[in-house]
């Protein structure tokens, strides 16, 4: 079979369906190799998903196919041509926070960290300063992404800063290569070779991704030159776009004109489209560095006309046009049209009681609508996703019920093996509440592993309750807390009680020894009594055996005996159970690939495993033939006929995330740089271009307390202003 055209091919569209046809008509032409696997490189689950989807429909099955992330993918490609061994760099951030941590211990008392050193109070080794190890790191990382050639310089010897000055002792401590590294090993290495490179992929689609680095830009380029790279862009505007400026932008430059009042013509800047301008400089920056690089280009926009108000909008930035300034197409918006919706509320909990009126009459005025045709977004899926469930899980027998799923939920909040085991963790800080222990005995997992039935439960509720257990485990737990050392309304005087309770009548009056035996207990009891004796017995050990440092490899061995011990999930369980494993592995390899040595608590690692455990999402609830709830990032550019945003608040959307004292990148910007607040403006508006019917919004825009009203996130504000506008 002859090989496949190498080369740089851009495919733009304002439509992700137009692009879908595209990516279908390369993939048309197979591959050498039917082992070989296709491979689409994407920015979310939910693209992975709906991707695959598409290419079901349009070739009757999707298989054999790969969708890496952007770093997936670089990581795959460095392994191939560099025979990189296969594992854990010891420059990701995760490993990379101990070495930090490790190396300011060593480093604190030397000139320049004097500002770290006032911050961390002499305690290099606690959970302030492997937080703070944890921000260095994740700085880094940026660093080595946006700024490769200040890494170079660092490691040349070159500047004395701090983060200068740590940078050099990490390199000397660890060795390795790093991402910025290894990319320039990587393009010396394609760049040598005349011919082809051993191990590369014969074709390389990227899909759906809004923007990209120039640092993965240039590898895209470099495997162009040898293979086939396609890359399937949503572009919001058919026109060039990239001199357009926002009132903001405009009014800075006017600024900058050393204070001379001059107008928009004599400085030459556009406006084009106010929305395009104003949330667009994410796609702006991204699509003029794409035009730095040569390859093919072929664009297929298509103008959805003006028949609603939200095609007029989407087809004013698609034609580079804004309807406020042009007064030979203004249009009169028909009373009846909806298509943009904003609905104001007074809490989260009504917003979702409100979407779901909204939504039953939707399904009712269009008998073609269906679930699965409804898209729910929102900035902070944790906290409304209580709310999803409190008004939509219904009863299949409720006329109103509607089919839906919560996706992209962290397997904290997700994950009940998760949560429980966390606070398992916790237990070693408080008093041992009855109420926490009973928490955690009724967990499905845990009752699995002590062999219990919910009946048993309520069972053993009544003997707490009626033997005066409150908390601490005795008398000596009562002392460590700081407390009078007695045993009265304890775990361990309850236990007596019921253990005596059994062998001994006590007839509600006879004291043996100090213990008042609790007589209730007899018969099929007995079994029932020694499970809870074990289960506390089990949980107490544990939880005493956390107070002591220990290295990330001894802390990894401890807390595998905890999941061992207290948890016996169930087969849909067994997943959340799997990543906790890994987690723990990975944290047990820590000392493998660094040399990390020192002892921290509980505290320390307890903060590392919930930050890890956050970012851990298990994949399910995208596109499962209901209504699907999630965050704003996994499905950004995927069109639904119907899209809805809540919580659009001021102070939650766009998110304003002050960047760290010592950011460089925030200090010096460049075009590309990341911003999340700009980031969120594209994504905004990526979501308003993929909504095929109805735009739904809706915020807390009411105080509860007097009714005030509370206005909605600014990028709502510039919305409904061009709506009026028109």
């Amino acid at each position: 079979m002859e090989h496949l055209p190498r080369g740089l091919k851009l495919y733009t569209s304002n439509r992700l369906e137009i692009l879908a046809d595209r990516l279908a008509e390369v993939l048309d032409t197979p591959l050498a190799s039917p082992f070989d696997p296709e491979i689409i490189v994407v920015q979310s689950k939910g693209m992975e998903r709906w991707v695959s989807m598409q290419l079901s429909l349009r070739h009757g099955i999707c298989a054999n196919c790969w969708f890496p992330f952007p770093n997936r993918f670089l990581e795959e490609m460095f392994r191939r041509v560099l025979s990189k061994p296969p594992g854990h760099s010891p420059f990701e951030p995760r490993i990379l926070t101990w070495e930090i941590m490790k190396c300011l211990r060593e480093c604190i008392h030397l000139p320049g960290f004097e500002k770290l050193r006032t911050y961390l109070e002499g305690q290099p080794t606690g959970l302030k300063a492997f937080q703070l190890s944890a921000r260095i790191a994740d700085t880094f990382d940026q660093y080595l992404i946006f700024r490769p050639k200040m890494i170079f310089d660092w490691e040349n010897g070159q500047h004395r800063n701090w983060q200068a000055r740590l940078w050099r002792r990490i390199v000397k401590e660890i060795g390795g290569a790093h991402r910025a590294g290894l990319a320039k090993d990587f393009l010396r290495a394609v760049r040598d070779f005349s011919t082809g490179v051993q191990g590369l992929p014969q074709r390389v689609s990227v899909f759906g991704i809004s923007a990209l680095p120039r640092f993965h830009m240039e590898i895209f380029a470099a495997l162009a030159t040898k293979i086939q790279v396609n890359l399937f862009l949503m572009n919001p505007c058919k026109e060039y776009w990239g001199d357009i400026l926002s009132e903001r932008e405009i009014g800075k430059r006017r600024q900058s004109k050393s204070g001379l009042d001059m107008d928009t013509g004599t400085l030459h800047m556009e406006k084009g489209n106010s929305l395009l301008a104003s949330m667009g400089a994410v796609g702006r920056d991204f699509f003029d560095m794409i035009m730095e690089f040569e390859g093919e280009d072929s664009s297929c926009f298509e103008d959805p006309g003006d028949p609603c108000l939200l095609l007029t909008i989407q087809s004013d930035i698609m034609n580079l046009r804004d309807a406020r300034y042009d007064r030979q197409r203004k249009r009169t918006v028909a009373p009846e049209d909806d298509s943009i919706d904003v609905h104001v509320c007074h809490s989260p909990m009504r917003e979702i009681e409100v979407l779901q009126d909204q939504l039953l009459a939707m399904f009712e005025a269009d008998p073609q609508l269906s679930p699965k045709d409804v898209l729910v977004m929102t900035p902070d899926i944790e906290v409304y996703a209580p709310y999803i469930q409190a008004v939509f899980d219904l009863p299949p027998s409720d006329p109103r019920r509607i089919p839906f799923s919560v996706a992209d939920q962290g397997i904290r909040k997700d994950s009940e093996i998760g949560a429980a085991f966390l606070s398992v963790l916790d237990l070693g800080n408080s008093r041992f509440e009855a109420s926490k222990v009973m928490a955690l005995l009724e967990v499905d997992a845990v009752r699995r592993r002590f062999e219990l039935s919910v009946g048993d439960i309520k069972r053993i509720r009544s003997w707490i309750k009626d033997t005066g257990i409150r908390w601490a485990v005795d008398e000596k737990n009562r002392e460590e807390l700081g407390l009078p050392p007695f045993s009265e309304n304890t775990w361990r005087a309850g236990l007596e009680r019921l253990l005596l309770g059994y062998t001994l009548p006590g007839e509600g009056s006879r004291v043996f020894g100090e213990c008042l035996p609790f007589d209730h207990v007899e018969g099929s009891d007995a079994l029932l009594l020694g499970k809870f004796c074990q289960f506390t017995e089990t949980l107490f050990n544990l939880v005493r055996s956390l107070s002591r440092p220990r290295t990330p490899a001894q802390w990894a061995r401890t807390l595998g005996d905890i999941l061992e011990q207290c948890f016996l999930p169930h087969e849909a369980g067994e997943r959340e159970a799997q990543v906790i494993r890994r987690i723990l592995y990975e944290l047990g390899t820590v000392q493998e690939m660094i040399p990390f040595d020192l002892e921290v608590d509980i505290k320390v690692i307890r903060w590392h495993l919930t930050q890890l455990l956050q970012k851990e999402v298990l994949g399910f609830g995208f596109m499962t033939g209901g209504v699907t709830f999630c965050a704003m990032l996994p499905m950004r550019s995927i069109p639904f006929k119907v899209i809805c945003l809540v919580g659009m608040n001021h102070d939650t959307y766009p998110r304003d995330i002050r960047p760290l004292g010592f950011d460089l990148i925030a200090q010096h910007p460049m075009p590309g740089d990341r911003s999340k607040r700009k980031d969120d403006r594209y994504l905004f508006l990526e979501t308003l271009l993929s909504a095929r019917q109805k735009f739904y919004i809706s915020y807390v825009g009411q105080s509860l307390r007097d009714n005030s009203p509370v206005p909605p996130s600014v990028l709502v504000s510039e919305l409904l202003d061009y709506r009026r506008g028109l």
